[in-house]
This record gives C-alpha cells, sequence and structure tokens, in this order.
C-alpha cells in the first residue's frame, strides 16, 4: 500500500473508489469494468499532472516519502557480490553508513552510502541515516582503500544531515567530515555520487564532493533543511515552505546553478511507486558517468574535479 502526502489527497480519494469498486465488483455479477477503467485513467492523469508540478516544499516532502528506495533497496536492485566493509579502525561501527566492494554490471566498485532505514527498527539501528564521526572516518578508509587498488568510488546520499548529538561532537564531527570531503576530492579514481533523497549539509557534502553528482528529480539538496533555515530566519519553522522556495534546494535548480550535473528522471508519482525502474534508470545514469570518467588521467581527473567545485558560485 502506497501512503500518500498531504497534498496527494484528491489521488488517495480516487485510488480509495477504484478500491472500493474493485471489491464490490468481486463479490457481485456487477459489470463495473469501464466505471473502473474510467476511474483509473482519471486517477493516472491526476498523478501525473500532480507530479509535473511539484513546488520545492512538496518535492521536500516526496523526497522524505517513507517509502523511498534506500541504500539497501538499490543495492539489491542493481549491485552484486557486494561485500561489506565496517568499522574506522579508531573507534567503532556507523551503521548509518554503509560501504563496501560490489559488482555493478560486471565493473568492480567501491560503493559507499547513507542508510535511514524503512522500519523502527531498522530506523534506529542505521540512526536515520544520519551519521557520527566514526562514519565519516569508515567513508575515509574505504575510498582510500579504492584509490589503493583503483576502485571507482560510487556513493548514495540520502541524510538530513550529520548526526548532532554531544558524542558525535566529543568525537570530533566537524574534523570528521572536513577529512571526508578532502578524501573525496582527493582520491585518485573516478568517483560519481548521487542524491537519492535528501542532500543535507555537511553530512552529505562529505560523500559528494565527486567527479560527478547527480540527483534523483524529486530529490533535494541544501545546506539545511528547509525548517532549520525557517526557524532561523522567521524564529519559526512554520515557514518551511517559503524557505524551500527561496534555497532552490531542487535538482532542477541546482542543475541549472552548476551544482549537479544530471538529474535522473523518477517514475512519474515518484520513486516509491517503482523502486525498480528508479534502480534501473539511476544506475544507467551512474554507469555512464564511470565509463566518460574512467578514460581519463588520474591527473586530469583530479585536476578537473578540483576546477568543478571551484567554479560553483562563479558569476
Amino acid at each position: 500500500m502506497i501512503s500518500f502526502l498531504e497534498f496527494e489527497k484528491p489521488i488517495a480519494e480516487l485510488e480509495a473508489r477504484i478500491a472500493e469498486l474493485r471489491a464490490t465488483a468481486s463479490g457481485s455479477d456487477l459489470d463495473i469494468a469501464s466505471e473502473i477503467g474510467r476511474l483509473e485513467k482519471k486517477s493516472a492523469a491526476l498523478l501525473s499532472g500532480t507530479y509535473a508540478k511539484l513546488s520545492p516544499w512538496q518535492k521536500t516532502q516526496v523526497a522524505r516519502h517513507p517509502q523511498r528506495p534506500h541504500f539497501v533497496d538499490y543495492l539489491a536492485l542493481g549491485f552484486t557480490e557486494f561485500v561489506p566493509l565496517g568499522g574506522d579502525r579508531l573507534y567503532g561501527e556507523d551503521q548509518a553508513i554503509i560501504g563496501g566492494l560490489a559488482k555493478l554490471n560486471g565493473r568492480k566498485v567501491m560503493l559507499i552510502g547513507h542508510e535511514k532505514g524503512s522500519d523502527t527498527t531498522s530506523r534506529i539501528r542505521h540512526n536515520f541515516g544520519m551519521a557520527k564521526p566514526e562514519g565519516y572516518r569508515k567513508a575515509i578508509r574505504l575510498m582510500e582503500m579504492a584509490g589503493k587498488f583503483g576502485l571507482p568510488v560510487v556513493t548514495l546520499v540520502d541524510t538530513a544531515g550529520a548526526f548532532p548529538g554531544v558524542e558525535a561532537e566529543e568525537r570530533g564531527q566537524a574534523e570528521a567530515i572536513a577529512r571526508s570531503i578532502e578524501a573525496c576530492l582527493g582520491v585518485p579514481v573516478p568517483m560519481v555520487s548521487a542524491i537519492v533523497g535528501e542532500g543535507g549539509s555537511g553530512g552529505a557534502v562529505a560523500l559528494a564532493a565527486a567527479d560527478r553528482v547527480l540527483m534523483l528529480e524529486h530529490s533535494i539538496y541544501s545546506v539545511i533543511s528547509p525548517e532549520g533555515a525557517s526557524s532561523i530566519l522567521w524564529r519559526t519553522p512554520d515557514k518551511g515552505p517559503d524557505a524551500a522556495e527561496a534555497m532552490k534546494v531542487t535538482a532542477q535548480d541546482l542543475l541549472s546553478l552548476g551544482v549537479i550535473e544530471r538529474v535522473v528522471a523518477e517514475p512519474t508519482g515518484g520513486a516509491h511507486r517503482d523502486a525498480g525502474k528508479t534502480a534501473q534508470a539511476l544506475l544507467g545514469a551512474i554507469e555512464q558517468e564511470l565509463d566518460v570518467l574512467s578514460a581519463l588521467p588520474t591527473g586530469d581527473l583530479l585536476a578537473r574535479r578540483e576546477e568543478r567545485f571551484l567554479k560553483i558560485g562563479r558569476a
């Protein structure tokens, strides 16, 4: 069952009506197939029309949808021979970031990404995708390993931000994030990052300082959440929709600003309505980017990566 968002209420009402008619038809001799078909067409058109004109705030809601595919879903749908590698060799294991060796259509890669979890138990285990210093230090270790063995790095970013708790600060959260960004910029192999849900603050940039940054169509990427910005600017989180509009958090805005290189289309109604189709499109785009990057000499790769970030924001 699909969980409907607030702005999808008209669609939810149509789908409920269709379900009622199907239940009625299954228990009687009434022929209402034509009516069901008419309502299904109306629902599909309404869904398509709604998602064609989403506001930045509505895209924020879609990016946070509880049924949106996460790291483990993409891992199951598109990667093979995954060998998880845990621990930062300094403190412990952080399951908010998962990483390891994998194959993408036969290509060996180092795969790293945030995992939010899909139910109460897994969300607590993965800390809702909010990594602590040991998570970022694990990512650094895996990127360095990838550089040593010549493996391309693929990262899937989906976090509201790094964990803001006292224990994370005590263990050097800011330093760990900075070192992770440094590791991304310096890894001597091709690196492709994809924002698959939320890309929040330094917690996202720590895994997204790559050669090429992709975003799913209804993902968001920003220095702070819309609610956080609203609380600072207007002293209330209720102005989140206004903040989302002003901050240019959508994939389409960020593409026009040169912050990302590519927007990957999602199925009509969002990635949560067809995880398989989403994974096929996303991983296909990642493969195309890796094909181009793999042909570049290491020196050119690093120089282009540096220039990519230096030119952001230039007039």
